[in-house]
């Protein structure tokens, strides 16, 4: 059976023939101490055909093709063209080798080429690529180095895909330095208390505040010259007028030694430093806050931005935690614990990095493990939206963390929460109306205004009344807002009146109708007689003439 070999080089294409060889009786070591020598390997293996890259962005195009198992066309070209045709319903009298399975199987799917991918494919590839540019005569001495050098760069530029807004790097190092900065600030401070102590000892106990202690340290220096003169720049510092008071009350009988002014300068520049530190701290975690928002919204919405950091960090990045199941999660930075339980057969921990939320503080002592579960679960699905989410968006967050409080509800008052189901059906919807909304508002101005050109248009066949009512509704659109108001206002009250007039003329009507019950004949008679009197003077006729005509049509029909 005939053996070809496929090699994707940084150039191009190359299909080799390998003729001569038993693989039965050639192992894998045979051939691999028989490649390094080009005459003995010359013989067995020779170029078919070689298909040269057009460009650069072409040779990327084809190595992620060939990295994904995609076959592309122009592969498909250049086999289809030089290895023998497959005929339906007959085995193929050759194979195909390739170094790697995914586009091995691709190409014997789409093609029906059979391919195989081996230890001895391999060694027979690894000569030929050794020797490549010794079976490829145009090629010059340098050519081969530089193409694997740029599509070796371009890859690798191709593979960092990743979107500027969206770097969980920055997460990570960010809180690394949170934490870092939180130790190192609280270590200065009780630095400065303890440095302080020595000149002023009772403003330990009055300014417990870490960071304002630092200040009013660098405001007082020598506790000597404080006065009743420094009350309200204190009460700045402090906040407080009463504990400003009794600063400048206990700087008067303190205990402290006297330091030099050396020393009181040391004092103050180490206390600045503290305070400076402080203020990069709370701009740093301001920076969190929004890479947080950027990058897992829903995760930061559902347990915290710094938890959510937190649990990023551990992981390694964003996607490494998207595939965490939820009993990994879980256990997120307990790994020594649940090691040792491990090793000692003992109990397990119950949570991890996730204690540190606020619902698991809120769990009831024999609930803490259950609370802990059910936030990990919900924590592996808000990564995952954001992992895999091309949108940003909070509303998963925000009804995942209503799923918590519901729960939370559950174990202490035995309130049923809602599926889960239906939890996200409701997100889908709210964000679906949220841009419906948007659609809405950006909608042209020029529909509306045809709008009230049609308004304006008077109906056809309409009434005097309508007329007027029309004429009243037009008036007002050149006016402002007040006269506007008053046309609509005199609009109703017309309304008003002209229903109370013909309620009054439905009660006179029923009152007269009452009262002429018992003269019923007589007024049936009068008002036959008027109507009868209205008809004629409509006809314009007198009725005496009318009758006359009538006898006498009578008379000429007989």
């Amino acid at each position: 059976m005939a053996l070809f070999l496929l090699y994707e080089s940084a150039s191009g294409y190359a299909l080799f023939e390998a003729h001569g060889l038993d693989e039965i009786g050639h192992n894998t070591e045979s051939v691999r101490t028989s490649v390094s020598d080009l005459n003995r390997f010359g013989k067995v293996v020779k170029l078919r055909s070689f298909y040269p890259f057009t460009s650069a962005l072409d040779a990327l195009k084809q190595c992620n093709a060939v990295s994904e198992g995609i076959l592309t066309d122009e592969l498909r070209t250049v086999l289809e063209t030089n290895l023998p045709k497959v005929k339906e319903g007959k085995k193929a009298k050759f194979s195909l080798g390739v170094s790697d399975p995914k586009i091995g199987s691709q190409i014997s799917e789409v093609t029906k080429i059979p391919c195989q991918s081996n230890d001895f494919v391999n060694e027979l590839l690894r000569g030929v690529r050794f020797h490549f540019d010794r079976f490829v005569g145009d090629l010059k001495p340098g050519d081969l180095e530089k193409a694997q050098l740029g599509l070796g760069h371009s890859y690798s530029r191709a593979k960092v895909k990743f979107n500027v807004n969206r770097v969980d790097n920055m997460v990570i190092q960010a809180i690394f330095l949170l934490d870092t900065l939180d130790k190192d600030i609280n270590s200065f401070s009780m630095r400065v208390r303890e440095w302080y102590s020595w000149h002023f000892p009772e403003l330990v106990k009055i300014v417990n505040d870490n960071y304002l202690y630092a200040k009013v340290a660098k405001y007082i220096q020598d506790k000597a010259k404080l006065s009743e003169d420094n009350i309200p720049a204190l009460t700045d510092i402090v906040g407080d007028e009463d504990k400003a008071k009794e600063i400048v009350e206990a700087a008067k009988a303190s205990m402290g030694q006297d330091l030099s002014p050396v020393d009181l300068i040391n004092v103050q520049q180490f206390a600045q430093r503290v305070m400076d530190l402080s203020e990069y701290r709370r701009k740093l975690y301001d920076y969190l806050v929004s890479k947080m928002n950027d990058i897992a919204p829903n995760l930061a919405s559902l347990i915290g931005e710094v938890v959510g950091a937190r649990l990023i960090s551990h992981a390694g990045s964003l996607t490494n935690l998207a595939k965490c199941p939820s009993s990994t999660l879980q256990i997120l930075g307990a790994e020594k614990a649940l090691f040792r339980a491990l090793k000692t057969k003992g109990n397990t921990p119950k949570y991890g990095l996730i204690f540190h939320s606020s619902f698991i503080g809120r769990a009831s002592a024999r609930n803490k493990g259950r609370m802990a579960r059910y936030l990990a679960n919900k924590c592996s699905i808000a990564s995952r939206i954001d992992c895999f989410s091309e949108t940003g968006t909070t509303a998963f967050g925000e009804k995942l963390r209503e799923q918590v409080e519901e729960r939370l509800d559950f174990y202490d008052k035995g309130v049923a929460p809602r599926k889960n189901i239906d939890v996200m059906k409701s997100a889908l919807e709210s964000i679906v109306n949220k841009d419906t909304e948007m659609d809405t508002e950006e909608a042209p101005v020029e529909a509306s205004g045809k709008k009230d050109k049609k308004k304006k248009k008077k109906k056809k066949g309409a009434t005097a009344d309508e007329a007027d009512e029309m004429a009243v509704d037009k008036a007002p659109e050149t006016t402002n807002g007040d006269a506007v108001e008053d046309h609509k206002s005199e609009k109703k009250k017309k309304k008003k009146e002209k229903r109370k007039l013909e309620q009054e003329m439905e009660l006179d009507q029923a009152v007269d109708d009452g009262a002429n019950g018992a003269d019923g004949d007589q007024d049936g008679t009068t008002k036959k007689k008027k109507k009868k009197d209205k008809r004629d003077d409509d006809d314009g006729e007198v009725p005496e003439t009318k009758k006359k005509k009538k006898k006498s049509k009578s008379k000429d029909a007989e």
